[in-house]
């Protein structure tokens, strides 16, 4: 069945008395089919201009989120290059001390611990040691030469041999005073030695400041253990001045009081 279309004074105007095309019942399903198509477009577009406004939150969170992890990240790293400055600074100061450590071995070396050193060190005490052998093997001599011809003195009775034992005690008298210039020379040999060894010690102590000080390296000393049989442990030759753990005589005489 045919359907009607009114006509609009426009048209009529326009085209005249042109007959219109009559609506048949097979275009009636196309129609709907469009109108279908013109909705389903519509709601399409709602969608996408919903979209369009939330999307431009949805992008601002998820920026948000990334520049929290940025900086999140950043100050982790800063926290581990600062933990790698101070070890930096902690293997240079260890790095400076070694240097300085072989610089006063190498002192030590050149000029204290080398072949010729050493042996001018060894040379001084044998020095030492010979000479007080000596000069108390005269000292020694003479004072039993002394005692013998004070003896005899006493027992003759003639001038003349009165004057030779005088003039012997005399001469033993003399050997003795040049004996006791050994002391002199022991002086100036111990002198030497005295000074190497502060040469030595001064190093020593420069390189256990450089590790802490004394005290540091007390803490890394061994035990020291006593090895000495009963006998030795008793041998510990004359008290120095300031020596402590000693008896004085004033002991030794109240135990006889």
């Amino acid at each position: 069945m045919a359907v009607h279309r009114k006509r609009f004074r426009a048209e009529e105007a326009i085209v005249g008395e042109m007959p219109m095309p009559e609506m048949t019942d097979e275009t009636a399903p196309m129609h709907s089919e469009i109108m279908a198509e013109l909705r389903a477009i519509r709601a399409q577009m709602a969608r996408n201009s919903h979209a369009a406004h939330a999307a431009p939150a949805s992008t601002e969170a998820v920026v948000a989120q990334e520049v929290a992890d940025t900086r999140a990240m950043l100050e982790t790293y800063r926290a581990q290059i600062e933990q790698c400055e101070k070890l930096k600074v902690e293997l240079d100061l260890i790095h400076d001390a070694i240097n300085r450590t072989k610089r006063e071995i190498a002192t030590l070396h050149g000029k204290s611990f080398d072949g010729g050193e050493m042996a001018k060190v060894n040379g001084e005490l044998g020095a030492v040691v010979g000479g007080t052998e000596q000069a108390t093997q005269q000292i020694l001599e003479a004072a039993e030469s002394i005692d013998q011809a004070a003896s005899a003195l006493s027992k003759v009775d003639s001038v003349d041999q009165q004057k030779r034992l005088a003039d012997d005690i005399q001469e033993r008298v003399i050997s003795i005073f040049e004996a006791c210039n050994f002391q002199d020379l022991t002086g100036q040999r111990i002198s030497k030695v005295m000074g190497t060894m502060k040469f030595i010690e001064q190093h020593i102590n420069a390189m256990m400041d450089i590790w802490g000080g004394v005290d540091a390296i007390k803490a890394h000393a061994p035990q020291i253990v006593d090895t000495r049989d009963e006998d030795a442990k008793l041998l510990n030759g004359p008290k120095l001045a300031g020596d402590v753990g000693h008896a004085s005589q004033d002991d030794i005489d109240a135990l006889f009081d």
